[in-house]
């Protein structure tokens, strides 16, 4: 599992809740990481605040100074990118891998958006093509509340790429020219709850990667889809959250198909002990390292650790 620089490690790992070789701290991505696939051009931009602000979507950025900005707004996205490159090798090596951040499928080469500042999904994933041998074809499966449009975008003519993307079809971003490399397009209503949700998405999981056999799975893990949720518009229960996760992993782990997960959007307090609660479940059901997690009780040092992780996403401090 792969996390921030500011996460909760030292009483995890003594109390064996997660076994020290499973804990890899993410590192910064680098401008020659990013230039792997963003333009120059656009890292430029991100030099300026009022264009931050205007991805980040936090207007009061606009008027820190962009050294500011770098260090407290940029460099931890920065790090949840690292983290999704890094997970994507030890995904490959291992079987799984969990980067807990990440998951920034608004943005694309060119241009950010949405919370999302770098393309760290398609990053991930030209990273392991361009040097990992034996990985020439990747699936996404994006289950956020939000349409993925900037691997999308990314990914529009490349057929080594197959794209799931389930999302509320009325909300942020409603990006037409973007679903054209959709491969698999489902497409939700609001309200839609635990029954149809779930049902779609074991259909279409199962038909995705019974349509073409990927060398690694991107699965885009949004925990927006919550009931309650501001920006998602669903009303998936927490279990329902964590038996999503369970159908994923357990097709990919039938298939002997590596995944790996990011964790994306959720913006409920609630969301990190969910994402705990997920974790411990499929290391109980045995589909990650049986040395993840102790017990099947939700332990509230792995909840902290989670919600440590998330924070830079969710409660960005400026001060």
């Amino acid at each position: 599992m792969v996390y921030n620089a500011n996460c909760y490690f030292s009483p995890v790992a003594e109390e064996k809740l997660i076994a020290d070789d499973l804990i890899v701290q993410a590192r910064e991505a680098t401008d020659e990481d990013l230039f792997v696939v963003h333009t120059r051009r656009y890292l430029n931009k991100l030099k300026w605040s009022f264009v931050v602000a205007t991805i980040t979507e936090i207007p009061p950025v606009a008027f820190l100074p962009n050294f500011v900005v770098q260090r407290k707004v940029l460099k931890p996205l920065r790090t949840q990118t690292g983290g999704t490159i890094m997970a994507g090798k030890l995904a490959v090596d291992r079987g799984w891998a969990i980067n807990v951040g990440g998951g920034f499928h608004h943005c694309s080469s060119d241009k950010g958006g949405g919370f999302c500042a770098y393309a760290d999904i398609t990053l991930a994933i030209k990273f392991l093509f361009e040097r990992v041998q034996g990985v020439s074809k990747a699936t996404i499966i994006d289950l956020d509340a939000h349409q993925g449009n900037g691997h999308e975008r990314d990914f529009m003519d490349d057929h080594r790429v197959y794209i799931m993307d389930v999302y509320n079809r009325y909300i942020y971003p409603g990006d037409g020219f973007a679903k054209r490399a959709i491969k698999r397009k489902v497409e939700l209503e609001w309200g839609t709850e635990d029954t149809e949700y779930l049902q779609k998405v074991h259909t279409h999981v199962e038909g995705a990667l019974n349509e073409l056999k990927p060398d690694i799975i991107v699965y885009n893990a949004g925990t927006d889809i919550l009931d309650g949720d501001p920006l998602g518009g669903l009303a998936i229960s927490p279990q329902g959250i964590v038996k999503r996760d369970e159908v994923v992993f357990k097709a990919a782990r039938r298939r002997r198909i590596p995944i790996l997960m990011v964790t994306s959007g959720g913006y409920q307090k609630r969301t990190a002990r969910i994402i705990a609660d997920s974790i411990l479940n499929l290391h109980n059901l045995g589909l990650i390292d049986k040395e993840l997690a102790t017990s099947g009780a939700v332990n509230p040092k792995v909840e902290q650790m989670i919600r440590d992780s998330a924070k830079d996403l969710t409660n960005l401090s400026l001060q």
